[in-house]
C-alpha cells in the first residue's frame, strides 16, 4: 500500500542543510552531484516561500577545552586537530549550498542540529512545522535529527537522495527500515510535487 502523503505549507516549513561543509563534503564520492540537487532543491524551497536552514559542526577554543573525556565524538573531534575548528576552511559551507541573508545558520559541537544550538527556537519563532532533512552523514546528523526533530512534534521529511552516508548499506537500511517509523522519506522530485 503506498502512503499518501501529506500536503507541505512551504510558509512553515524549513530545509535543513546538515553539514554540507568542505571537510564532510571532501568524504563523499559524488559530492559535486549532491551539491547541485541540493542548490536546486534549496532555489525550489525559497521560490515556494519556504525558510532554509545551514547547521555545521564547528569548534570554538572554549568548546574544545569542555569536551568531557567520556565523549567519543569529542574524542574524534580532538584528533582532527585544528581540523573542525569554527576558523577553519573545513568547516565552511560550501558555496553551491550555502547561506543567504535571512537564512537561519547555526553551530553545533555535536551530532544532532538541536541540542547544542538554538535552532528549535529559531524554527518556531517563523511559524515552522514541517522540516525537510538533507545531510552528511545519514548515520549521523540526520538519524540524530529525525529522532530529535520526531521528539519536539515536527513533521519530519527525510530527502533520500539528499543526504548520504560513508556506508552505502548503512544510508539504505536507514532510509527504508529506521527513518520512515518517524519520518517519511521521499526525494527531491517528490518534493517538487508536494510543493507545486
Amino acid at each position: 500500500m503506498t502512503e499518501t502523503l501529506p500536503a507541505i505549507d512551504p510558509g512553515r516549513t524549513a530545509l535543513l542543510v546538515m553539514d554540507y561543509q568542505a571537510g564532510i563534503l571532501d568524504r563523499f564520492p559524488g559530492a559535486d552531484d549532491l551539491l547541485a540537487r541540493a542548490a536546486e532543491t534549496i532555489a525550489l524551497v525559497r521560490s515556494h516561500g519556504g525558510h532554509v536552514g545551514f547547521v555545521r559542526v564547528a569548534f570554538e577554543d572554549a568548546d574544545y577545552d569542555a569536551v568531557p573525556p567520556t565523549s567519543m565524538m569529542g574524542a574524534r573531534m580532538v584528533s582532527a586537530g585544528r581540523a573542525f575548528h569554527a576558523d577553519s576552511p573545513a568547516t565552511a559551507f560550501n558555496q553551491k549550498a550555502a547561506p543567504q541573508p535571512g537564512d537561519i545558520v547555526v553551530r553545533k559541537v555535536r551530532v544532532g542540529a538541536f541540542s547544542t544550538t538554538d535552532l528549535d527556537q529559531q524554527l518556531r519563532d517563523r511559524g515552522v512545522d514541517t522540516l525537510l532533512l538533507a545531510g552528511l552523514s545519514t548515520s549521523g546528523v540526520v538519524l540524530s535529527t529525525v529522532r530529535d526533530a520526531h521528539d519536539r512534534d515536527y513533521q519530519v521529511f527525510v530527502l533520500s537522495d539528499l543526504t548520504g552516508d560513508p556506508d552505502p548499506e548503512v544510508h539504505e537500511f536507514l532510509t527504508r527500515r529506521i527513518f520512515p517509523r518517524q519520518s517519511r522519506v521521499i526525494t527531491t522530485a517528490e518534493l517538487g510535487r508536494l510543493l507545486g
